[in-house]
């Protein structure tokens, strides 16, 4: 008997080598290679397609070849999910021969998710569910406490992804949810179901599969304690979109988010509510994150970040109290630790207040983490509103990039970001002097700042 190929694949980033090392040469991470049996021809999965089929779709001639200007530009075909926050996130809708990766952390509603999308989807179209982690009486237990219609969709309990094929061939589905693919398994690779060779020639062959026969494909991950997907890192280049529901186990929100995208925008934000009833859309976010106390207190302020295409109004919360220790906290949630930091050098340069003996906590309302560099402003501005105990108006909407040299930087979208703030009753907004709209908005006082000093000083102006 032929001994099996062994590989060793990096976790982090996919990179393989031929013998085990204690670090990845590619992306430096340590104790992250893990052992990987390559299956041989022989034993590899079939999949039952035309000879003249290719892995990314058939070009039309023997070579597949085409000049750039001769391919058509007309659009990739979409089908609706049934649910418009879902739709927003994925780009549009779903893809037919695209793969879709949906982590989350158990009991966010990754399940609930895609068993609603499939049941509406069930009515017009071909659909499978395929769950490998619960029986179909607990998948139908769900769908009948949920209200589903139930009477279209086909379910399978499988494992072995090569039933799941023969299946999937019979049927002829349109659109395919794999429930997980860690706990998929082929019988050609010799190792256990959820390890690094299982999981990736699983997804290496639905993926194939979904290219081939143009059917959209679901495929829902688990995630690690740090909250990122489970499994080798090549799972998420194989998949042409990634997304992840997040929520917190106190909260009745959940949020999608897109973390790569193909056909659309990336970081694209969709909110559900978690209801009795299922997952239900939120189609104005801005206004669960701003359920604000009718009493202004020190340190709250609004702030509009930018999420995947659309603007969002989130409030912005600092508390600055005396430290106990020599060593002062700088404790955040939903914002960069390191920026906050930074921030605070800032203030302490260009805005004479010192913080070095002051315990600084930053919290952005709702769940959200804000991830680019437009709440600079804001998360200053909810710093010193706290050490001076000064409550700002409810009235007042802050945006901007502070740099090194205390200088305030346009950020992007700032007409968007404008519009949306006087959309939800804002009348005062202090922006950096290039995000300043040309054309007056109705009912809102627009301030334009370029120094840190400047912008502290229209935001606590009297």
């Amino acid at each position: 008997m032929a001994k099996a190929k062994v590989a060793f694949v990096c976790n982090e980033c996919g990179s393989d080598y031929s013998k085990w090392q204690g670090q990845c040469n590619d992306c430096g991470a340590w104790n992250s290679l893990s052992e990987f049996k390559v299956s041989s021809s022989k034993t590899s999965a079939r999949v039952a397609v035309s000879q003249d089929t290719k892995y990314a779709g058939y070009a039309g001639s023997k070579t597949g070849i085409q000049n750039l200007s001769d391919i058509d530009l007309t659009d990739v075909p979409r089908f609706s999910s049934g649910a418009g926050e879902f739709d927003r996130v994925l780009g549009g809708g779903l893809v037919p021969g695209g793969v879709v990766l949906i982590g989350g952390s158990p009991g966010a509603g990754k399940s609930t998710l895609l068993l609603q999308t499939m049941c509406l989807l069930a009515q017009q179209q071909n659909a499978l569910y395929v769950t490998g982690e619960e029986s179909l009486q607990q998948v139908a237990m769900r769908a009948q406490r949920l209200g589903l219609p139930t009477q279209n969709l086909k379910m399978l309990s499988e494992t072995n992804v090569e039933r799941i094929l023969d299946v999937a061939q019979e049927l002829q589905p349109k659109i395919i949810v794999i429930d997980s693919i860690q706990v998929m398994h082929l019988d050609g690779v010799e190792s256990a179901p959820g390890s690094v060779s299982q999981v990736r020639e699983s997804a290496a062959v639905l993926t194939r599969f979904a290219k081939q026969t143009q059917t959209a494909v679901l495929l829902v991950g688990h995630v690690t304690k740090d909250g990122t997907l489970a499994g080798p890192k090549v799972l998420e280049h194989m998949v042409d979109c990634s997304v992840l529901l997040e929520g917190s186990e106190d909260s009745r929100f959940r949020t999608l988010r897109g973390m790569k995208n193909r056909f659309g925008a990336v970081n694209e934000l969709g909110v559900f509510a978690m209801l009795e009833t299922g997952l239900k859309e939120v189609k104005n976010p801005s206004s669960i994150f701003l359920n604000r106390s009718k009493h202004p207190a020190a340190g709250s302020l609004v702030m509009v970040v930018w999420e995947g295409t659309r603007p969002l109004l989130v409030e912005l919360q600092a508390l600055v109290d005396d430290s106990a220790f020599s060593n002062p906290k700088r404790v955040t949630v939903g914002f960069d630790h390191n920026r906050l930091a930074m921030l605070l050098a800032v203030l302490h340069k260009h805005g004479g207040l010192l913080t070095s003996d002051q315990d600084v906590y930053l919290n952005v309302v709702g769940g959200v983490r804000v991830l680019e560099t437009s709440g600079d402003l804001a998360a200053i501005a909810a710093v010193v509103s706290s050490f001076r105990d000064r409550a700002l108006s409810d009235e007042l909407v802050v945006l901007g990039e502070v740099g090194l040299s205390g200088e305030i930087r346009p950020v992007p979208s700032g007409q968007e970001r404008i519009s949306e703030a006087a959309k939800h009753g804002f009348t005062k907004a202090v922006v950096p002097k290039g995000n300043v709209p040309k054309k007056t908005i109705l009912g809102m006082t627009i301030i334009g700042v370029e120094r840190l000093s400047q912008a502290l000083d229209a935001i606590f102006e009297n």
